[in-house]
């Protein structure tokens, strides 16, 4: 135990991540992870596999409703919110940590009922957890050894957080045999542990040196034009006579904002799959398998998907991640299509690791475009901003999940023609930017 010890430290450390800090922020979110998949074991089980399946659509129905619609309302204000705190990125990591630690605790006393009284703690958990998400992902950049490209880093960091995920599956189910509430006492235990160890991080991670709160607005730009990233104390333009500005992320660059709705597109995907399979799969598994069996193999198969993603990412040295996005765009709709053409046990696994895989590559794929395209001065502000429509999309994705009838077939078809269309939206737009190596960087007013 010891020497595994040893042997996963110097894992994490390698490359440069020890001197940077880079390690103790994989560490961390190994330990975000393993806590976030204790609470979902706690959830699922309660809301989902202990009742029929009439009554779990209802009740996951209600979840949706009452924890994941509030958060896409919320979700735009968390990453302003921490802009406004480019000193207190430790402590914003460790609250998010040590609320999750109170709700985890107070929700064991109420899961076993899953009464009303779960819902708005379990909203909390994911509020927390998203914030602690959209923080994450702009501290990498201050944490990056010179050995590593932002791609590398975020391969890692996702590579620790896979792994801590499938660990804390099994250990959930253990502890969930003792009792349904010992899931959440174990992440709260976990999750006090996370809010030391964020304070732990370096002190740059509270560095705000050189940088500005990226104000994003639209703008009329001739053709070729790569958009303005206003700094913080740069006056925006004032808007005609009769108009209202309006926020956009087109300010980033045209490159930008082709990978951000190729992402969106993706998670919602993935959002899509994770509700509609969960009960489709239960209802009518396939190949005749056991409802619990089926979801497993599709489970394990998205999970073995993310995981091939992050290590392609951790590999692959992309000259051009407009191409690699747009190509794990087709990829997933064609997997997509594919399931809704020929459902069965085959297409469903398949489009359930093409899915996994697209995500995690593409988003690596969007991190190293937001480090190419976007100055440093204003960096951290675009990726709060592009992780909080990333997380608004999947709420999206599973909403029409939970809604569409219980028919594969159909509602493969319904997700394989969104993701068709966003694919056909992407090529056009990827035909206007053009492929470049080194496309000229939006310019700081």
């Amino acid at each position: 135990m010891h020497g595994t010890g040893r042997r996963i430290r110097r894992a994490t450390a390698a490359e440069g991540a020890g001197e940077s800090g880079l390690a103790k922020l994989i560490e961390l979110h190994a330990l975000n992870s393993f806590g976030d998949m204790l609470i979902t074991v706690a959830l699922a089980s309660t809301i989902f596999f202990s009742v029929p399946t009439g009554e779990a659509r209802g009740r996951v129905a209600l979840y949706l409703l009452i924890t994941m619609a509030p958060f896409a309302l919320l979700a735009p204000v968390i990453g302003p919110l921490l802009d406004r705190l480019p000193h207190g990125r430790r402590a914003a990591m460790a609250m998010s940590m040590l609320a999750r630690a109170v709700l985890a605790w107070t929700m064991a006393g109420v899961v076993t009922g899953g009464g009303l009284a779960l819902y708005p703690e379990a909203l909390g958990v994911l509020v927390a957890s998203k914030a602690y998400g959209v923080v994450r992902s702009v501290v990498v950049p201050r944490l990056l050894p010179s050995r590593l490209s932002l791609v590398k880093a975020n391969s890692r960091v996702t590579l620790a957080g896979l792994l801590a995920t499938m660990v804390a599956a099994g250990v959930g189910g253990l502890l969930h045999l003792i009792g349904p509430g010992w899931p959440l006492r174990g992440a709260f235990l976990v999750f006090v542990a996370g809010t030391l160890m964020a304070f732990h991080l370096p002190h740059k991670v509270d560095s705000a040196k050189g940088e500005q709160r990226a104000v994003l607005h639209a703008e009329e730009h001739p053709p070729g034009h790569h958009g303005v990233l206003h700094g913080r104390n740069a006056p925006a333009p004032e808007p005609a006579a009769g108009q209202r500005p309006k926020a956009s992320l087109r300010t980033v660059g045209p490159s930008v904002i082709l990978a951000l709705r190729a992402m969106a597109a993706m998670r919602w995907l993935v959002g899509f799959l994770v509700m509609f399979l969960a009960f489709l799969l239960r209802e009518e598994p396939i190949g005749g398998l056991q409802p619990t069996l089926a979801l497993g193999l599709v489970a394990l198969a998205a999970g073995t998907g993310n995981a091939i993603g992050s290590a392609l990412g951790a590999w692959l040295r992309p000259r051009s991640p407009e191409m690699t996005v747009t190509a794990m765009l087709l990829l997933a709709g064609c997997a997509t299509a594919g399931a809704a053409l020929w459902y069965g046990t085959v297409t469903v696994v398949t489009v359930a690791a093409t899915a996994g895989m697209a995500a995690s590559l593409g988003k690596l794929s969007l991190d190293a475009l937001i480090q190419r395209d976007v100055p440093e001065s204003v960096r951290t502000s675009a990726f709060a901003r592009s992780e909080t429509l990333l997380q608004m999309s999947w709420v999206a994705g599973g909403a029409v999940g939970i809604l569409l009838p219980l028919n594969g077939a159909l509602g493969l078809t319904v997700a394989a023609a969104v993701v068709g269309a966003v694919l056909l939206w992407t090529l056009r737009s990827l035909l206007r930017v053009g492929v470049r190596h080194r496309p000229a960087a939006p310019r700081v007013a």
